[in-house]
């Protein structure tokens, strides 16, 4: 028998359409990764059985949840899924202790064996003192963590999180975010994470899948998407910069005239790519050794983490930009500001240079 998630989603909307085809095996995580507005919520929803199917199926553990070629929609309550939504939906008039039992109660179980298992999943997540509290009294990382012992506590066989930890400040963030991978991996079935934070995408999934306008664009591990992205979304993502052009022998010739010299021959349609910190930046054309250099100008400057991220317009190529990190005191030295003229260098070997082959799709089920 096949196990885990398989999904072929087809839903139109007015002025939008998702087609996604997704299989997660049991004990994986995959993360939903994209824009506002990619599909993300809508495919979460499609498979937790809260919005219908145009084309596709669904199965999980080779139980068909949703054939729309055959008008067959599972209601949401009968698949054996978890959901754990972004503001948690906990029952604002029952005990942290009912909420977690909800599932089971409603699925038939008698209420003292409900409230057991929800006791033992209460301990599990740390929060076992907490059982008669009501949700109101909860911090987020703790309303964070009851949703997900609720979720758990029917032992689906699907875990949906939609941006799980969105809600939650920077610090809670930070601690919540390492003991929900925790768990993650304790769980034997398949996982779908939605979220729009690459951090949360890395730490939590062992697989991404991009999406974008209701396309799948990417997909790989963590390490694999951030060191060959293959759109701008995905490069800005993960912290590069991305030039896509022409190779031709060592250098990539750009569509406005520009070039990208890198450390290897390559030949046909590439992409090129390095990091803002392999940028550096000069008020006259520097002398030396560096293959890339490129005039531009100052079109803005964000703080970023200890530096600062300038983004340097018309370069490598007039109407393109590029994004560099430099120190508070460089900024100070170059008297740095938008409108001002610059020179932008970065060294051959930190270019990364690949094919832009676009990612293979099945056509989906009819």
């Amino acid at each position: 028998m096949v196990t885990g998630l398989q999904a072929r989603l087809v839903v139109v909307r007015p002025g939008f359409d998702l087609r996604l085809d997704l299989d997660v095996g049991p004990g994986e995580v995959v993360a939903l990764v994209g824009p506002n507005g990619a599909g993300k919520s809508t495919a979460l929803r499609a498979l937790a059985g809260l919005l219908g199917l145009h084309r596709g199926r669904v199965e999980l553990d080779g139980r068909l949840l949703a054939d729309a070629g055959r008008r067959w929609h599972r209601p949401a309550h009968e698949r054996g899924v978890g959901v754990v939504f972004q503001d948690y939906l906990l029952f604002p008039h029952l005990s942290v202790l009912d909420n977690v039992a909800f599932g089971l109660t409603a699925r038939g179980r008698p209420r003292p064996e409900a409230r057991a298992v929800a006791a033992g999943w209460l301990a599990r997540v740390g929060l076992g003192e907490l059982a008669p509290a009501r949700p109101r009294t909860l911090s987020g990382g703790q309303a964070q963590r009851v949703a997900l012992a609720r979720a758990l506590a029917t032992e689906p066989g699907l875990l949906l999180l939609d941006e799980p930890l969105a809600a939650l400040d920077a610090r809670t963030r930070l601690l919540v975010r390492g003991e929900l991978r925790r768990h993650l991996q304790a769980f034997g079935g398949a996982t779908v994470v939605v979220t729009h934070d690459p951090v949360d995408a890395a730490v939590l999934a062992d697989r991404l899948v991009v999406v974008e306008a209701g396309r799948v664009v990417q997909t790989g591990t963590p390490a694999e998407v951030a060191a060959r992205p293959r759109t701008d979304y995905v490069a800005r993502l993960v912290g590069l910069n991305l030039l896509a052009g022409e190779g031709v022998g060592a250098v990539v010739r750009l569509p406005g005239g520009g070039v990208v010299h890198g450390a290897e021959a390559v030949r046909g349609p590439v992409r090129a790519s390095f990091r803002p910190a392999a940028v550096s930046l000069f008020t006259r054309r520097p002398e030396g050794s560096p293959r890339n250099v490129w005039a531009g100008r100052v079109a803005g400057l964000e703080p970023h983490g200890s530096g600062v991220r300038v983004e340097v317009a018309d370069a490598p190529d007039p109407g393109s930009s590029i994004l560099a990190e430099v120190t508070a005191a460089a900024v100070a030295e170059l008297d740095l500001r938008p409108g001002s003229p610059v020179w932008a260098t970065v060294k051959a070997p930190d270019v990364a240079v690949y094919p832009d082959a676009t990612e293979p799709r099945r056509a989906p089920a009819p």
